[in-house]
């Protein structure tokens, strides 16, 4: 993504600061989270993090696998539905009505209300031929006249979607409407924190005011229904992640990236070195990658940590317990992931195996129990079938 001036930090204004009440840190309130600074996040993780992908997963319309299409994604139910497993954040994606024309001319629409939804575009088939909208030209009342409707008895607008070239139904297991950020605050198990990622198309070149005042309309409700839940931005849009670090102070902000997966106008997005430079200059918490950029780059892992910068993953094969495994021992931090009841069973199993001393071992082999609990030690001695397996996978996912 090109822009067209480098934005000038010093002459954007501080948000007003966040009351005590809402000083958040960056893992669920599973953990406590008492008195704990933004500056001392990395001393206060769990070991490794497992994120929800748009709640309870991405839908993948013409997958044949029917647990990508369980819950329709970035909505209530989806979030609900991923509480029941034991994830330490959802991750959801964020947008502001505003139209990107030039400042001389922008039209912001009179709601200023961030909704939740990933496509950049909204499509709906009205009579036999299909209609393309951008989400941010909308007003929060036409958003809502699609899909499922709150009022029993409504019909909205018919959703479809592009998938693989295609133009397909939205069709999903359980359906539901779409909500806003206020009332994912609202209605939202608390147990879950909340990755919010700030969404902006990949194409368009914003004005600095168009960014800075989608910023703090998010802000705004960040600061006023969070309370108590952990909250941490993210965003591909650089220039975005570098003014949401400079407008407030009270949670984190990673960059994301591809890796290097996709090339972009904008340098700053085509890997993961320039990825870690802007986050360091620019005094972000850490980076969110697609998980091939650091399989193909694994020394990169050591170097952004030594950064002092934390590193999550997304991407389709977080959803190999495999692949999840390697990257534990390799060091990365957390995953974003769809197959939330799979990833979370074997992040679990690795983290109680890991959790035996080697006496608690040594005492179990004395004793005979060992093959009756079926004790697996984990070490950095990955087998020769497992890698095995996960070059298949990559193979297939790539």
């Amino acid at each position: 993504m090109a822009v067209k001036t480098a934005v000038q930090f010093s002459d954007v204004p501080l948000l007003d600061q966040v009351n005590e009440t809402a000083t958040l840190s960056l893992y669920a309130t599973r953990v406590a989270t008492s008195g704990v600074e933004v500056n001392n996040i990395r001393k206060n993780l769990p070991k490794f993090m497992v994120v929800g992908h748009r709640g309870h997963g991405m839908n993948v319309l013409l997958s044949t696998d029917k647990r990508m299409n369980a819950f329709k994604e970035n909505s209530i139910l989806s979030f609900n539905n991923a509480a029941n497993y034991p994830l330490d954040f959802i991750e959801f994606d964020v947008q502001v009505f505003i139209s990107d024309f030039p400042v001389s001319i922008r039209r912001v629409t009179k709601d200023d209300i961030p909704i939740i939804f990933h496509d950049n575009f909204i499509l709906s088939e009205e009579n036999g031929a299909v209609v393309e909208t951008r989400v941010t030209d909308l007003t929060v009342d036409e958003f809502f006249s699609y899909g499922p409707q709150r009022v029993v008895g409504q019909v909205g607008k018919t959703l479809v979607r592009e998938s693989n070239g295609r133009i397909v139904g939205w069709q999903v297991d359980t359906d539901d409407h779409s909500c806003t950020l206020q009332e994912a605050f609202e209605k939202v198990n608390p147990c879950l924190g909340f990755n919010i990622e700030l969404k902006f198309d990949d194409y368009i070149v914003y004005e600095e005011e168009t960014l800075v005042h989608a910023l703090q309309v998010i802000m705004k409700v960040v600061y006023e229904f969070a309370k108590d839940r952990p909250v941490m931005f993210s965003s591909f849009q650089p220039d975005a992640a570098l003014l949401m670090k400079k407008l407030q102070t009270a949670y984190p902000v990673y960059f994301l990236t591809n890796g290097g997966t996709e090339i972009f106008d904008d340098v700053r997005m085509n890997s993961l070195e320039d990825a870690k430079k802007m986050a360091i200059e620019g005094k972000l918490d850490g980076i969110v990658s697609e998980v091939l950029g650091i399989f193909r780059n694994p020394s990169v892992v050591r170097e952004i940590k030594e950064s002092n910068l934390s590193l999550f993953t997304y991407g389709k094969l977080n959803n190999v317990p495999e692949a999840v495994q390697v990257q534990y021992l390799m060091g990365v931090e957390g995953v974003i992931v769809d197959l939330i009841q799979e990833i979370t069973t074997s992040v679990a199993h690795i983290k109680t195996t890991k959790a035996y001393s080697e006496n608690e071992k040594k005492k179990l082999a004395i004793e005979g129990k060992e093959g009756e609990l079926q004790v697996k030690e984990i070490t950095d001695k990955v087998e020769l079938t497992f890698l095995l397996n996960l070059i298949s996978q990559v193979a297939q996912q790539g």
